[in-house]
Order: structure tokens, then C-alpha cells, then sequence
């Protein structure tokens, strides 16, 4: 290594500076996520500045394979501190921003508004930045907390219709906050009675917007409470009164770090692996040489921090995300220490447990192999400074989390970046750990037989395709986010989006269900049409990659295709749109029966129905369509 690139890998900032002045960042952007990792947050501002003059269609015109999220901001004060805090987030995560802001106090108007930008712009988020002053402003001097009361009342019946006229007309996530109460407004009482009453009048306020966001499909509400208890002030009294800068802009960056992390939801990029060292991160010590019984994981200072640590990653198991544990160990042991009463994650919640001597980049592609995931959906985390650095080089799109030093932050520091930040949970999720060790089961059970065909015979495969329905909307949409590699167009659809479609008198939106005999598997796939007179066009065919090579897909387009001709259509379409991860499926439509369509704008392709392939002989086909 050069002395000059040293001194870039160990002064990010100066580099992201280096490309600017030569103006070469739109070039190089996909090393920019790499320079952002790991910067503080003062440091993601200043790179947010300087990114946020770089055209982000200049960006997408040199790397169009760059997933990129378009935002638009409005509230009640000035808001021109978001665009660099968003752009250096969003840039964290790969993710180029494209950011309108509205003018100031203009957020009735931009909501209530259809002809306003925030309707026009067809913004995957809109985010209406809620401030204290978007009550103090209206409350007369002298106040007591029963005048905050009342406006806050009227507040909340304008945010509701306002919310509801949005998200009727519009399919964008529309994002509120809860809205901070600067302690220069409780310290203004003098009496701690009033003070009270003020605190309790601001709570149930913000509990009502929050509310909304429990309530409304299309609505998120991040929380501030969590960010001020942190230590980030809620407003900084100079920009306040000289700027109109209501937010103090730590706690714009602070939001905009969870905005990112929502970003990334958008654009499908949510983690759904953790890979867990044991010795020093899962507990204290390495058992090989102190002994299961040894290490310590409770009952001690030091061992209540490992045990946090364990709890927090058992809770992130119970919510979908698939918990692994890889260590340079031998079986034994590791077992054993995973197995002792006080052990609050056990091996029962592990889909893998690989303790071996083999480099850890290598047992993380085994792994990924046999989940049949992308290693872009990987978490690592390990107190080794060595073996983190060498993740980062050698599987960069694995995100990498070093725990040393001190256990008692390991929680803090798993959590700090949102990497399984999803926007609803739904019940596979919940359920997925299990589905995917009954993959891992499958896996041993193909290994008995000689030949593919004899597997697939004694799997005894169940489909069933049929029309969504409303309890399903947010697990298609999830599906739309989260698949990659069997999804057709690259389409990302939000839960507004698939309630629309399947609310259309000619749309379509199928799911495909998947059973065999080690169990259910549930929704593994979507497919989204719409009836043109008398042919019918798929616009999108997703597929779990968990069901791969068993026939689900040949038995759903057999079973679309048979159902389009009994209800009188002459001709089938579809439409394949490449990405960085879809060219296995480039030939799905031509396998099934369809002719490539000459001169169209993508590649189409056609279906005349005369001759529909059968489902495969091994899967048993039920569809209610």
C-alpha cells in the first residue's frame, strides 16, 4: 500500500474531500458508503455537505444499478439543515437521495394540496417535521399547561385530517415525529404542579401521534424520546430564534439517522442474518481455554453485560431476524456453554451454529449458501479488530459491527445502525427462524438421494396460488422489498401501493403459498397484473429464493396462465427488467411457454395460450383464482 492511499483509508473524510475537489465523486460513488462507515456524526454532516451538491441524476446515469430514494420535507420551520443530514445517511447506506424541501411553515398547504410538490413528486417519503413552536406559536403569553392543552387539541385534529387527505391520495410513506418539549417551557412554570400538568398534556399528545403510525398503513412516527434521552438537545436557542430553525441540527442529523435506516427498508436493503461471534461477544472469555462453565454470561458485573447482549440478539430472533453463531472453536465446548441453565441464548435459536478453525469469511459464504441469501443481508458482529477487517475485505457487502471494548456497550453498538429496521412485522417473520432450519433439514434430506428428481418425489411439494387478501397486503409488499433474485422488474412496492392495485377493478395480486412435508412455508411469492380487455400482463413474478429449484414457480405461471384462458383471454404478457441480482430469471418467461415480443422499449413477452405447460409431476397445484 502506498503512503497516500494509507493515509486515504485512515482519514475517510479526506478522501470523499479528494474526490470532491476533483470532481469525481459521481465516478467513484460506490466507494462513498465505504468512506461513511463507521464516521461519527458531525463527520456524516460535513460529508452530506459535500455530497449534496453532486446531481444525484448524474449519480444514477454513471451507476443505474445504485438504488436511490426520493424524499420530500416539509414542516413548520426551516429545513434546509435536512438535505445535507439526509444525503450523508442515505449515502452510508449505498443509497443516492433525492431530496425536495418545501418552504417554511408550508406544511398544511403541501399536504392538504393535491397540485403540491410533495403529491406531483411521487416521493417514496414524505417527511412533515414536527416542532415545539408548531404549538407555542400559537399559544397566547401569559399560558398555563390547560391553553397548551387546547391548541394541541387542535393541532391533533388538523394532523389527522391532514394525514388522512395524504394518504388517501397519495401512495407515499408519509413519516411524523413526536415533538420534543424544550425545558425552557417547563422551567417557565414555577410551580412543579403545573409542570406536571404541562408534561402530562405533552405526552398524551405525542402518545396520539404515535398513534397514527399504529394505526395508519401509510404512516410512520419516529419517536424523539429515545434521541433526547441520549443526550441530543432538543433545540438550540440561537438557531431558534434567529433562523427559525426549531430542531436544534443534532437532532436533525439524529433523525435523519432514522430516516436512513427507513431508507434502506425502502430500497430493500434490510439485513435478515446475524452472525455472532461467541468467545468475548457472546460471553466473557474463550471457552476452548477457560472451560464452558467458566466463561461468565450472568451473575457478574461483567457477565449481566454478555447477558444483555444474548437477550437483545434472542428478542431480535423472535422478530424474524435469522440468528447465527461462528466461531473459531471446537463443537464441544461451544454446546456446552450454549447449553448451561443460565444461558439466555441457546442453540435452539440458532438456524446454524458453526464453531470450526476454518477463516470466517469462508464459513460466512458456506453459510450463505446454504441459507440461499445474499451475503448483502448479512450482519457480522466480533470484538476482533482482525477478523472485522478481514470480513470488510474480503465480503464487503457484509455490514460489519465491532463490539471491543467494553461489554457493557456491545447492545448499543449491535443496535445503533438499524440493520434489521423493518416497517411491520408479519407472521412469517415471526415464524422464520424455524422455516429456515427446516430449509437446513431439507438441505441434509436432498443429501440422501441420488438424484434431484427422487428428492423432489419424496418432498411432496404443495402450491396454492389465489387472490390476496387484506391481511396479507403487508407481507406482499414485504416480499417486494426484500426480494431480489426471482424478482422480474425489481419493483419495490409499499403497502399503499399493493392496497391500490388489489383495490383496481382490472389489478391483480396473486400469492403463491408453499407447503411439503417438513412444513408450511407460507407465502413465498406474488405476482402483480391488471386486465387490458382480453389479455392479461403481468407486470411483476417474485419468488422466495427459499423455494427455489422445486417447481413453485412452474406451477403458479401454469396455474395464471390456465385461469387467464378460462376467463376469456386470448394472450398473456410479461415484462423482464434486469438488476444487479435478477439474471437467473432472464429466461423464466421463455422456459414457461412465452415469445420474446421484437422492438419493445424492455424485454416483453408473449403467451397465446394454445399450448400452457403443465405443472411439474412432483407438486401438488391448488388455486382458487
Amino acid at each position: 500500500m502506498s503512503p497516500s492511499t494509507a493515509k486515504t483509508h485512515a482519514d475517510p473524510l479526506a478522501r470523499l474531500r479528494e474526490l470532491h475537489q476533483k470532481g469525481a465523486v459521481v465516478e467513484r460513488y460506490p466507494e462513498v458508503a465505504g468512506l461513511l462507515d463507521g464516521l461519527s456524526g458531525d463527520d456524516v454532516m460535513t460529508a452530506g455537505r459535500l455530497l449534496a451538491g453532486v446531481d444525484p441524476v448524474a449519480v444514477l446515469a454513471v451507476h443505474p444499478d445504485t438504488p436511490s430514494v426520493s424524499v420530500a420535507v416539509t414542516g413548520h420551520g426551516t429545513l434546509a439543515a435536512t438535505v445535507p443530514a439526509l444525503t450523508g445517511q442515505f449515502a452510508r447506506h449505498g443509497i443516492v437521495a433525492r431530496v425536495m424541501v418545501g418552504g417554511f411553515d408550508g406544511y398544511v398547504f403541501d399536504l392538504s394540496d393535491p397540485s403540491s410538490e410533495l403529491y406531483a413528486g411521487g416521493h417514496h417519503l414524505v417527511l412533515c417535521l414536527l416542532d415545539p413552536a408548531v404549538v407555542f406559536d400559537e399559544v397566547a403569553v401569559p399560558w398555563t399547561p390547560q391553553d397548551v392543552q387546547r391548541v394541541w387539541e387542535r393541532k391533533l385534529r388538523l394532523l389527522s385530517g391532514l394525514v388522512d387527505s395524504f394518504t388517501k391520495r397519495s401512495s407515499s410513506t408519509l413519516v411524523l415525529n413526536t415533538v420534543p418539549l424544550p425545558r425552557s417551557r417547563t422551567a417557565a412554570l414555577v410551580d412543579h404542579r403545573s409542570r406536571a400538568e404541562l408534561g402530562a398534556v405533552w405526552r398524551e399528545a405525542n402518545a396520539a401521534l404515535l398513534r397514527f403510525g399504529v394505526d395508519r398503513p401509510g404512516v410512520v412516527v419516529l419517536d424523539s424520546d429515545p434521541l433526547l434521552a441520549e443526550g441530543v438537545p432538543a433545540v438550540e436557542p440561537r438557531m431558534d430564534v434567529y433562523a427559525g430553525v426549531h430542531l436544534s441540527p443534532a437532532l436533525q442529523a439524529a433523525y435523519a439517522h432514522e430516516v436512513g435506516h427507513l431508507a434502506r427498508s425502502v430500497v430493500g436493503r434490510t439485513r435478515k442474518v446475524l452472525v455472532t461471534d461467541l468467545d468475548n461477544t457472546l460471553w466473557g472469555g474463550v471457552v476452548g481455554d477457560d472451560g464452558p462453565e467458566a466463561v461468565e454470561m450472568a451473575h457478574t458485573p461483567v457477565g449481566e453485560a454478555f447477558r444483555a447482549y444474548q437477550q437483545t440478539v434472542r428478542q431480535l430472533a423472535a422478530q424474524g431476524v435469522l440468528i447465527a453463531a461462528v466461531s473459531k472453536n471446537d463443537p464441544g465446548p461451544a454446546r456446552a456453554a450454549l447449553a448451561r441453565p443460565d444461558a439466555t441464548l441457546r442453540e435452539d435459536d440458532l438456524v446454524r451454529l458453526v464453531t470450526n478453525w476454518h477463516p470466517k469469511h469462508d464459513n460466512l459464504r458456506d453459510l450463505a449458501a446454504d441459507l440461499n441469501l445474499g451475503l448483502d443481508g448479512f450482519v457480522f458482529v466480533d470484538d476482533s479488530p482482525y477478523e472485522c477487517a478481514l470480513i470488510r475485505s474480503e465480503l464487503p457487502e457484509v455490514a460489519v459491527v465491532h463490539v471491543g471494548g467494553d461489554p457493557a456497550r456491545h447492545v448499543e453498538t449491535l443496535l445503533r445502525d438499524g440493520w434489521f429496521d423493518t416497517r411491520e412485522l408479519t407472521t412469517e417473520d415471526r415464524s422464520r427462524t424455524a422455516r429456515y432450519r427446516a430449509e437446513l433439514v431439507r438441505q441434509d434430506f436432498l443429501d440422501s438421494f441420488e438424484s434431484l428428481a427422487d428428492y423432489l418425489a419424496e418432498l411432496g411439494v404443495r402450491v396454492a396460488v389465489g387472490r390476496a387478501r387484506g391481511d396479507q397486503l403487508s407481507r406482499i409488499s414485504q416480499i417486494t422489498l426484500r426480494t431480489n433474485q426471482f424478482n422480474m422488474t425489481g419493483q419495490r412496492m409499499q403497502v399503499a401501493d399493493v392496497a391500490a392495485l388489489a383495490a383496481t377493478p382490472d389489478g391483480l395480486v396473486l400469492t403463491i403459498e408453499c407447503s411439503d412435508r417438513f412444513g408450511d412455508n407460507g407465502i413465498v411469492g406474488v405476482v402483480f397484473g391488471r386486465r387490458d380487455g382480453d389479455t392479461l400482463h403481468l407486470d411483476n413474478f417474485l419468488l422466495s429464493c427459499r423455494v427455489f429449484s422445486r417447481g413453485v414457480e412452474q406451477a403458479a405461471i401454469s396455474a395464471i396462465l390456465r385461469h387467464a384462458r378460462e376467463s376469456g383471454a386470448v394472450a398473456v404478457t410479461g415484462e423482464y427488467r434486469a438488476t444487479a441480482k435478477n439474471g437467473r430469471v432472464a429466461t423464466f418467461y421463455s422456459r414457461s411457454g412465452f415469445t420474446r415480443v421484437p422492438g419493445s422499449e424492455s424485454v416483453r413477452f408473449l403467451h397465446d395460450l394454445a399450448d400452457i405447460i403443465a405443472p411439474p409431476a412432483h407438486v401438488t397445484l391448488t388455486d382458487t383464482l
